[in-house]
This record gives structure tokens, C-alpha cells and sequence, in this order.
């Protein structure tokens, strides 16, 4: 079974739901594909055994020695990524969109164009069986071709390994690297919280799931919060006949087990809210 996590909007506790979920048995393949933000690493501090360098687009570098600074490569760029910096011109990393003009205007053909080669993806093991995560670096792009390339790994691990189960943490949104996500999974879980913003985006979320006739379950967290707001979201998925497999009350003990490096599940395992998760991860995998 492939079960990927995700939710329309960050903050709803998509990961460390996705960590109870792979706390549950072992072993396991756990994918962390929120690359741009990527969390569950730190859960579970896993030993890497491979490490492969992403390359997502290129940078413009300037040539100091052939530099005029005569600045025209700044007034070009719509990106603001250029700028003079103590009398000479200087690229400014993490706002370069590689798009190569400054290359194609420059008189004196001091600028050129390198990969970008500060992401990666890593693979080893975790206590649980093995993991696979990216980290998309700071102004790097094409997240979803990295997402892509972890779950293919990901799927590459699970059958060298005779490993049935991959549980991914997907990226908030719907956006590329969300659709990287849940392409061609199993089940989806959608994490959403008793708010407005909560229910709109999670909206967002079943239609694109749709869009790829995905099996969708939803989970409503902290709902004890907004406990009106919540039956708002229950009724909406029960017209829509989407189930809601779980509604987790609000528990401080969720981030202890964080801060500790654990799940909620290993951290406090008696509690509601991991029996609740149990119940849940269980009635995903024997539907």
C-alpha cells in the first residue's frame, strides 16, 4: 500500500500524523516528499546510506576578471537577482530564476550559467525499517521533479527490501509537488483542521484527489477546538461520501513526543490520541 498524507494548508499536523503512521509497524518505508520544508528527518534521524545530488535549474555566475560592471545585466533582469555590491556587479543567489538573459546581454560575455546542485536526496535506514526524504535548497525550483525523483526511490527501496507498505508525507497545497505526491498511491489522507481556512482548503484538496480518482479519507485534527466547526466539516464530507476516519482532540503530549524526537504513538501510546490514529491507520489498510 502506498498512503500518502497531505493537507491544503500547513499547520493542520500533516506531519506528525504521518509519523504516528509510521510508527505503527515495522518494517516500513516512510517518504518525507515535503521537500521544500522537509520535517520528518528530524523525528526520526535516520542513517543515510545514499546521498544524490538534485540539479533543478541553473545560476548565473559572473566572471570578475571580465566584468565591465557596466550594470546592464541589472537593468535586464525582472527578478532583481543582480545588483552592484561595493562598485561591482554581484549575483544575488537566491533570487536568480536562471532564466539566462543576463548571459545573452552582457557585452563582454562575463556571465555564464552553472547547475544548481545544492539539493539532494537522501536514502538509509530509521527504527522503523527505511526512509527517503529531499531538500530542496533555499531559491531552488522544480520541486516536483524532485518529488518524483524520491518516490521512484522510494518504490525502488520498498521492492529491494520486500517492504509492502510506503507511507508519504506530502507538501501542503496543491501545487506540483502535491500532485507529484499523490499520483498513482493507493490512498490519501487529507489532514484538516476546524476553520474556515481549514474547510476551503481541504476542498481543494478532494478535487485535485478526484481529478486522479484517488481513495480519499479525511482526518479532522484538534477539532475539540472549533467542535461546531468541525461537524460543518463532517457533514460536508458525509454529502460528498468522503469518511472521516478520525476526528483527534487537541493534545499538548503531540508536541512533547517533538520535541523528544518521537511520535505520538512511542512518546504516549495509551493515549486517546494514539489509539484514535491506531484505529485509523488500520481501517485504511484492511480497506
Amino acid at each position: 500500500m502506498e498512503l500518502a498524507v497531505i493537507s491544503g494548508k500547513g499547520g493542520t499536523g500533516k506531519s506528525s500524523i504521518t509519523a504516528a503512521f509510521a510508527s505503527l509497524e515495522e518494517p516500513m518505508v516512510v517518504v518525507d516528499c515535503d521537500v521544500d520544508a522537509a520535517n520528518l528527518f528530524l523525528v526520526f534521524n535516520p542513517q543515510h546510506d545514499e546521498e544524490t545530488v538534485y540539479i533543478g535549474g541553473e545560476k548565473a555566475l559572473i566572471d570578475k576578471d571580465t566584468c565591465l560592471n557596466c550594470g546592464m545585466c541589472i537593468s535586464y533582469c525582472r527578478f532583481d537577482a543582480i545588483a552592484f555590491k561595493n562598485g561591482k556587479v554581484h549575483i544575488i543567489e537566491e533570487a536568480c530564476d536562471g532564466c539566462k538573459l543576463c548571459s545573452r546581454v552582457c557585452p563582454a560575455n562575463a556571465i555564464s550559467m552553472v547547475p544548481n546542485d545544492k539539493s539532494r536526496m537522501y536514502a538509509g535506514r530509521f527504527r522503523y525499517g527505511k526512509m527517503v526524504y529531499g531538500r530542496l535548497a533555499p531559491g531552488e525550483e522544480n520541486s516536483g521533479k524532485l518529488v518524483n525523483m524520491v518516490r521512484e526511490k522510494a518504490r525502488e527501496v520498498a521492492q529491494i527490501n520486500h517492504i509492502e507498505n510506503i507511507i508519504i508525507d506530502g507538501p501542503p497545497g496543491i501545487g506540483c509537488a502535491v500532485v507529484s505526491t499523490i499520483t498513482g498511491t493507493d490512498n490519501v489522507v487529507i489532514v484538516t483542521e476546524p476553520s474556515m481556512s481549514g474547510l476551503h482548503d481541504l476542498k481543494r484538496s478532494i478535487e485535485i484527489c478526484r481529478q486522479f480518482q484517488l481513495k480519499v479519507w479525511v482526518i479532522i485534527n484538534k477539532y475539540d477546538l472549533n467542535k461546531e466547526f468541525s461537524q460543518q466539516i463532517d457533514e460536508f464530507c458525509k454529502a460528498n461520501q468522503i469518511e472521516v476516519v478520525a476526528m483527534l482532540p487537541f493534545d499538548v503530549s503531540v508536541v512533547e513526543a517533538m520535541v523528544q524526537c518521537k511520535s505520538i504513538v512511542e512518546h504516549n501510546p495509551d493515549s486517546e490520541i494514539s489509539t484514535l490514529i491506531k484505529n485509523a491507520y488500520y481501517k485504511i489498510l484492511q480497506a
